[in-house]
C-alpha cells in the first residue's frame, strides 16, 4: 500500500514510519494510503532543515523572493486539474469546488508576489537637526502551520505564501485525513526554485502537534480547525513564548428580511449551506427568516433546490455534492440530525436516506433542512460541520442581531435585504469579523484579511492580507545622524526635538 511520506529539506523523507494512519476515499469508503506520524523526532529534523536554509533566504532580495512566488503561481496555475482530482479522491468534495479552492489559494500567492510593496516602510527626514527616522519590517524565522482536512491547499496557502515571501521558513502540519495534496505543492515550490529547507511538511497527529508548539525554534504557530483545539494551540503556543494565531469554529447565520429576493436568497442559501458537503468554517448553517411569512417562502424555495442536488462521488461530472470526509465525520452528522429530531425540531428535509449506486461504503449524507429550530437545542448551539440548513424565525431585525451577538462564535454573517438601512444597521451592530450583504460567504479577497471575533479566533491577527505580514515579520525602527566633523561636545541631558 502507498505510504505517504514527509517532505524535508527539499525531498521526500524515506525512512519508514513508526505509526501510521489510513487515508480513506471517501467515495467509496475503501483505504487508499497510509500516512507517516511524525514523531518530535521527525518535526526537529524539519526545523532544522529550516533553521539552517532561513538565513540565507532572509538575506535573499525581497525582489528575487517575489519571482519564486511568480513561479510557485505558474505552476499551482498549470496543474489546478491534477491538484483539484488529488483532493476530490481524499478529501470527497467534487472537482469544480476543489478546483474553486486552488483559485482561492493562488489569490493570495498573487498576493505574496507583491511582497516588495507590501514590506515597504516608512521615513521621516529631519526628526530633529539632522536626525532621521524610519521603519523596517524583518521575519522572524521559523514559522509553522497547523492545518484542517476541509480545505487542503486553501487554507495552507493562507499562511506559507506571505510567511515564505516574507523571508521565513515555513514548516506545514497538514491534515492526516487528506494528506497528499501538500506533497504536491512541496513539489512545485522545489521545481519554482525555492531553496531546500524553507518550505516542509510532516504529517501526524497530536504528537506532531506538540512537538510544533513545544518546539524552541519555531517562532509562530498558525492554525485553523475547532474552537476548542484553537483554545488549546494558543494556550500552549503562547506559553512557550510563541506567537500565535489560532482560528476556531463558526455558526454563520444568514438574516433574511421579508422585503429580499427571496430567490437569490435561497440559491445563496444553498450554495452556501451544501458546497464542499457544508464542511466549511465559512459555510451558512444558520438562516433567520425575519417574519412568518419571509420562513414560509424561503423554506419553500430552499426545499425545492436543495431536492434537485445529486450526491455523489466527487470525481463524477454528474455530482453536485460529495460525501463528508470520514466515516466518524457521516456518523456525528447523522447524530446531530437525529438529535434534532429528537429535541422537536421539524425535519423538512433528510439526508440521511441518500443512497448512491455502486457506493455503498461511501461516507454520504445528503442535503439536510430543518425548520422550527429554538435556540436552546443542540443542532443550534453546535457546529455540525455536514450539510445541514437550520432555520430559526424572529419577529424583527433586533432580534435578529441580538442571537448572533448572544452567539459565542462570531465568524462570518450575512444579510439579505433591499434595504440599505437595515443592511448599515446590521453592519455595525453585529459582533461578527466578516459580513456580507446579500453575499452568503463573505470571504474577503486575499490582500484584505480573513479572521472572525470572539470564540472564532484566538490571537491579535487574522490570516493573508496586510494582518497576515504583519504576523509573519517583526517591525524595528531606526534613528540615524551622520554628524558633520566639527568641535566635540558632550551632551548628556534626554534627547528631545528641538
Amino acid at each position: 500500500m502507498r505510504t505517504i511520506n514527509h517532505w524535508i529539506n527539499g525531498q521526500p523523507v524515506a525512512t519508514s514510519a513508526e505509526r501510521t494512519g489510513a487515508v480513506y476515499d471517501p467515495a467509496t469508503g475503501q483505504q487508499t494510503a497510509q500516512v507517516a506520524y511524525a514523531t518530535g523526532e521527525d518535526v526537529d529534523a524539519a526545523v532544522r532543515a529550516a533553521q539552517a536554509a532561513f538565513p540565507a533566504w532572509r538575506d535573499t532580495s525581497v525582489v528575487k523572493r517575489a519571482r519564486v512566488m511568480f513561479r510557485f503561481l505558474d505552476l499551482l496555475q498549470r496543474n489546478r486539474d491534477e491538484l483539484a482530482r488529488i483532493i476530490a479522491s481524499e478529501h470527497g468534495k467534487v472537482v469544480p469546488d476543489a478546483a474553486g479552492e486552488i483559485q482561492r489559494g493562488m489569490e493570495v500567492v498573487e498576493v505574496a508576489t507583491g511582497i516588495p510593496q507590501l514590506l515597504k516602510g516608512d521615513f521621516s527626514e529631519n526628526v530633529s537637526t539632522e536626525v532621521d527616522c524610519y521603519s523596517i519590517r524583518q521575519p522572524i524565522g521559523v514559522a509553522a502551520g497547523i492545518t484542517p482536512f476541509n480545505f487542503p491547499i486553501m487554507v495552507p496557502m493562507w499562511m506559507h505564501p506571505i510567511a515564505i515571501a516574507c523571508g521565513n521558513a515555513f514548516v506545514l502540519k497538514p491534515s492526516e485525513r487528506d494528506p497528499s495534496a501538500s506533497l504536491r505543492v512541496a513539489e512545485l515550490y522545489a521545481e519554482a526554485g525555492l531553496p531546500d529547507g524553507i518550505f516542509n511538511v510532516v504529517h501526524g497527529d497530536k504528537v506532531a502537534v506538540d512537538a510544533i508548539l513545544d518546539h524552541p525554534d519555531i517562532a509562530s504557530v498558525s492554525f485553523v480547525g475547532s474552537t476548542p483545539i484553537a483554545r488549546y494551540i494558543y494556550e500552549r503556543g503562547t506559553s512557550s513564548g510563541k506567537r500565535v494565531q489560532a482560528l476556531g469554529g463558526a455558526k454563520n447565520h444568514a438574516i433574511v428580511m421579508p422585503d429580499a429576493d427571496m430567490d437569490s436568497a435561497a440559491d445563496a442559501l444553498v450554495s452556501a449551506a451544501y458546497g464542499s458537503t457544508g464542511q466549511r468554517c465559512m459555510a451558512i448553517s444558520t438562516a433567520v427568516a425575519v417574519g412568518g411569512k419571509a420562513g414560509d417562502a424561503l423554506i419553500d424555495k430552499v426545499l425545492e433546490r436543495a431536492g434537485r442536488l445529486r450526491t455523489g462521488p466527487g470525481l463524477d461530472p454528474s455530482s453536485d455534492m460529495g460525501p463528508l470526509v470520514t466515516g466518524a465525520a457521516r456518523d456525528k452528522v447523522s447524530g446531530l440530525i437525529e438529535t434534532g429530531v429528537n429535541e422537536g425540531a421539524k425535519l423538512v428535509l433528510d439526508g440521511r436516506d441518500v443512497r448512491v449506486d455502486g457506493h455503498d461504503e461511501g461516507f454520504y449524507v445528503g442535503p439536510t433542512l430543518f425548520d422550527e429550530v429554538r435556540p436552546h437545542m443542540e443542532i443550534y448551539k453546535q457546529e455540525i460541520f455536514g450539510p445541514v440548513l437550520i432555520v430559526l424565525r424572529v419577529a424583527d431585525i433586533d432580534e435578529a442581531i441580538g442571537m448572533i451577538n448572544d452567539n459565542p462564535y462570531g465568524n462570518g454573517t450575512a444579510i439579505f435585504t433591499a434595504n440599505g438601512a437595515a443592511a448599515r444597521k446590521f453592519q455595525n451592530e453585529v459582533q461578527v469579523g466578516m459580513i456580507g450583504v446579500n453575499i452568503p460567504i463573505p470571504v474577503p479577497m486575499a490582500f484584505y484579511s480573513f479572521g472572525g471575533w470572539k470564540d472564532s479566533l484566538f490571537g491579535d491577527l487574522h490570516v493573508h492580507g496586510p494582518e497576515g505580514v504583519a504576523f509573519y515579520t517583526r517591525g524595528k525602527v531606526v534613528t540615524t545622524r551622520w554628524p558633520v566633523p566639527r568641535d566635540s561636545a558632550v551632551e548628556l541631558g534626554f534627547p528631545t526635538s528641538r
